[in-house]
């Protein structure tokens, strides 16, 4: 038997491929806003503009969560695809009194039985100066370890109004047939980027 050496079993290559596609994921966000030429300040801003008003246009009650709202944020196209590992990633504009004033991104690892790609849009609805101001100033942040938030579906957007709107930040998932469920942001991490005007 000198010199035989048995070949990785399956979950010993999965493990090594979440490793590699973790640390490649690493390696792109320590390269930060200038490893890679996105759509400009004034095409995310345009393309979230474009996405809330399709969402109020399908939600009217959301109009009202706007206007009590001290920020809104829009990730217009997210992407979710992959296969037993995959992840999601998008781009945002944060608008106060409808001005946009910082951009993000959210990303996210998925693992499971998936398939496919999906896109789909996030509003937040940032209803604290607190939790605005955790967003301006922090470097990156996981849904969970900041403000409270709370992702409505179509049965919670049903019985909310602007008297109970009581946490930091409501999040909706929407799309063309209006809000979508099974997207929590559970594992989500939200950061700021700088892109060119």
């Amino acid at each position: 038997m000198q010199g035989s050496t048995a070949a990785p079993s399956g979950p010993v290559v999965a493990r090594r491929r979440l490793i590699m596609l973790m640390a490649g994921a690493g390696c792109a966000a320590q390269a930060g806003p200038s490893a890679a030429k996105g759509k400009s300040a004034r095409e995310i801003a345009q393309d979230a503009r474009i996405a809330l008003d399709r969402l109020y246009a399908v939600r009217p009650e959301a109009r009202g969560w706007g206007r009590d709202a001290k920020a809104i944020m829009v990730f217009p196209s997210i992407v979710k695809a992959g296969f037993m590992i995959g992840g999601q990633t998008g781009e945002g504009a944060m608008f106060v009194r409808n001005a946009p004033v910082a951009f993000y991104r959210i990303s996210a690892a998925s693992f499971g039985l998936q398939a496919g790609a999906q896109s789909f849009s996030y509003a937040m609805f940032y209803m604290t100066d607190d939790a605005v101001e955790y967003a301006k100033s922090s470097k990156g942040w996981a849904v969970g370890s900041g403000p409270s938030v709370v992702v409505m579906d179509e049965g919670k957007a049903k019985n909310m109004n602007t008297t109970t709107l009581r946490k930091d930040i409501y999040a909706v998932a929407f799309g063309q047939q209006g809000l979508m469920g099974g997207l929590g942001m559970e594992g989500s991490k939200i950061s700021r980027i700088y892109p060119d005007a």
